[in-house]
C-alpha cells in the first residue's frame, strides 16, 4: 500500500474539514438591532443652502474666523528669515562681534558701587564688564554678576515667532 506524503493530507484535510466548518459558521448569524447615532459635534448646514422653517426659506451663510490659527499655505520658515534680516544689526562694540563659547570668565569683583567681572577672548585680551554690558553675537546682555558666576541672558525667536530669553552662565574656573 502505497504511503501518502504528508502535504497531500494537509490538502485533504483543507478541502474536506474546511468547508463543513464555514458552512456551519455561515449558518450561526446573529442579528443586532441598529444601534443609534452619536452625535460627536454639531453638524452645520452648507454655505447657500436655503432652510426651511415653518413656510420661511432662509439662506444659510457661514463665517469662517482665523483669528489665533496659523494660515497651513503660509512657510513659517520665510516668515523666520525675514525676522532675522529685520534684526541684523551692525555691532556696537567689540565684545558683542564675539560669542560667548570664546570668552572666559577670568575675574570678579564684588563690591559695594556694583559688580565688575572680566572676561578674556581667544587673543588673550580682557575686557571688563558690568550689568546692562550687551555681550556676544546673539544679543546678549550682562543680567547678574555674583561672587563666582556671570549669567548672561540672550533673546531669540522660537519657530512661530514668539520673543523668548535663554540665561548662559559663565563660571569661575576651580582654583585647586
Amino acid at each position: 500500500m502505497p504511503r501518502w506524503p504528508s502535504n497531500s493530507l494537509f490538502l485533504l484535510f483543507i478541502f474536506v474539514f474546511i468547508p463543513i466548518d464555514t458552512a456551519l459558521a455561515l449558518q450561526e448569524v446573529i442579528y443586532k438591532d441598529k444601534r443609534p447615532i452619536k452625535k460627536v459635534f454639531e453638524v452645520q448646514k452648507e454655505a447657500g443652502k436655503k432652510e426651511i422653517k415653518s413656510g420661511e426659506e432662509k439662506e444659510v451663510t457661514l463665517i469662517y474666523d482665523p483669528t489665533g490659527k496659523t494660515d497651513p499655505f503660509k512657510s513659517f520658515i520665510a516668515k523666520q528669515e525675514e525676522i532675522a534680516e529685520k534684526e541684523k544689526r551692525k555691532p556696537k562694540t567689540y565684545l558683542e562681534t564675539l560669542d560667548l563659547s570664546q570668552l572666559e570668565l577670568i575675574a570678579i569683583i564684588v563690591g559695594p558701587k556694583g559688580n565688575w567681572a572680566m572676561v578674556r577672548e581667544a587673543k588673550g585680551l580682557g575686557h571688563v564688564i558690568k550689568e546692562g554690558t550687551a555681550i556676544g553675537t546673539k544679543g546678549g546682555v550682562v543680567k547678574k554678576i555674583t561672587d563666582r558666576e556671570v549669567v548672561v541672558r540672550e533673546e531669540y525667536r522660537d519657530f512661530r515667532g514668539n520673543i523668548k530669553h535663554k540665561d548662559v552662565s559663565k563660571k569661575l574656573p576651580s582654583l585647586r
